[in-house]
């Protein structure tokens, strides 16, 4: 198997295992919301202690800080909406969880993700590589919509 191939299948797996710590994650976090009576302070102790992790893995691995320049450089808007719609995102799961299931909620959190990467790679939101709006990938949605009524306790 040549190299580019392997490290596509390691990309794949560690892909797969991305999700799966995600809807742990998930999990874990509306239960504590439950426990609390409060997503959204679940969120903040979740966003607090990924700080911490983040801050720990950076310090571990980090070879150099960021020139100011590069720093300056970036669009202030980049600063924070990412984690805006992050905290958004994330406030959703831990309150809907327990509403839905956790394989509800996380199959019609994918879909969404889905959907909406299918549109942004047609149209080449955020600097990211066109991806033509083919049949398959339609397909492909259609595919997932059915999984979700398959998947759908109710």
């Amino acid at each position: 198997m040549n190299k580019k191939i392997m490290n596509q299948n390691i990309n794949i797996i560690l892909a797969i295992i991305g999700g799966v710590f995600l809807a742990m994650q998930g999990g874990f976090n509306a239960q504590l919301g439950v426990q609390l009576r409060n997503p959204l302070m679940a969120s903040l102790v979740a966003f607090f202690f990924s700080m911490v992790f983040a801050l720990l893995m950076v310090l571990l691995s980090l070879k150099s800080l960021p020139k100011a320049s590069v720093l300056f450089g970036i669009p202030k808007y980049l600063w924070f909406t990412g984690a805006l719609f992050s905290v958004i995102g994330i406030c959703l799961y831990y309150y809907t969880i327990p509403k839905l299931g956790i394989s509800t909620m996380i199959s019609l959190g994918l879909f969404g993700q889905l959907l909406f990467s299918v549109i942004a790679g047609h149209h080449g939101w955020f600097g990211m590589p066109q991806e033509p709006m083919e049949l398959k990938r339609i397909l492909g949605m259609v595919a997932m919509c059915i999984g979700i009524l398959l998947i759908k306790e109710n």
